[in-house]
């Protein structure tokens, strides 16, 4: 069987996209599409007879059902360079193989990442986790970013110091900051790069590792694109009730009191909220059938 190979995605191979300040993802290499999906599920040999339309439902019905082993059969690999303290985000996800640049070998390179003015704002009063929506002022902006600057170009000035006078390397390194930007390749097949997208893309993550979150988008979407739509609309773009929210959407209804209330009348607002505020969203429940 010849190698499936996608347009798209051969003219995007290599092609380092931007992400932050100094980072960018790389799609080094592919295999698979949404061909393979499609052979894979259908345990077919060579293309098959079906046509896009068919394919095309076949796909959707295997991410709307939850059907994974196919997408497995699709990997993309990486080169990726972004903050530590990013990486140390993405890492949690566990299902990928990588290859990450080692301090204990090589010197660190004179990299730091340094946040947009309108990125510097406030903690959230609701989300102990993530900044709110409202910046600093602007003065106030200024100096932080000054203060950020100047302790990155001290520390890295302090780690050449102790590289010079012999300090090892690997024991060096420890001193630098979160913010000092890292390198690795990395793995991934397309049902847990979109496990990956769906928890990395959403609102609620933080603002840096979204970034490489829609980068990542963009070679998933390039590679197999009919896959990326239903994952779009099945998964990303989808909101799911529990069995207790699915008894309060029958409740308001009917006309009924909702049953819910505090935290979880809470979240059932803000899923409502999100089909309101997107055109195409798909709509599913958790409720077990029968």
């Amino acid at each position: 069987m010849a190698r499936i190979v996608v347009p798209e995605a051969e003219a995007l191979l290599d092609q380092p996209i931007p992400v932050l300040d100094k980072g960018f993802v790389r799609l080094v290499d592919y295999l698979g599409g949404d061909a393979r999906i499609v052979q894979a599920a259908r345990v077919s040999y060579g293309e098959g007879t079906k046509t896009y339309r068919q394919d095309r439902g076949l796909i959707h019905y295997l991410l709307r059902n939850e059907h994974t082993s196919p997408f497995e059969q699709v990997v993309l690999t990486f080169h990726a360079k972004m903050p530590i303290f990013v990486a140390r985000q993405w890492v949690r996800h566990r299902t990928a193989r990588l290859n990450e640049i080692s301090g204990r070998y090589s010197v660190m390179k004179d990299e730091f990442y340094v946040p947009d003015p309108e990125q510097v704002r406030y903690q959230s009063a609701s989300n102990k986790q993530g900044r709110s929506s409202e910046a600093l002022p602007e003065e106030v902006v200024s100096s932080i970013l000054d203060e950020w600057r100047g302790d990155q170009a001290t520390i890295y000035r302090h780690y050449e110091g102790m590289l010079d006078q012999g300090v090892a390397r690997e024991l060096a390194r420890a001193n630098l900051p979160l913010s000092t930007y890292t390198e690795w390749y990395w793995q991934c097949d397309l049902h847990n790069l979109f496990h990956f997208l769906r928890l990395r893309m959403d609102p609620h993550a933080q603002y840096e590792i979204r970034a490489y979150g829609e980068a990542l988008a963009q070679c998933a979407r390039a590679v197999a694109p009919i896959a990326y739509e239903a994952f779009e609309q099945h998964a990303l773009h989808a909101v799911k009730f529990s069995q207790k929210e699915c008894e309060a959407l029958a409740a308001r209804l009917d006309g009924r009191p909702c049953p819910l209330e505090g935290r979880d009348l809470e979240t059932f607002e803000a899923k409502l909220r999100a089909m309101r505020g997107t055109e195409n969203l798909a709509f599913e429940t958790s409720v077990p059938e029968g």
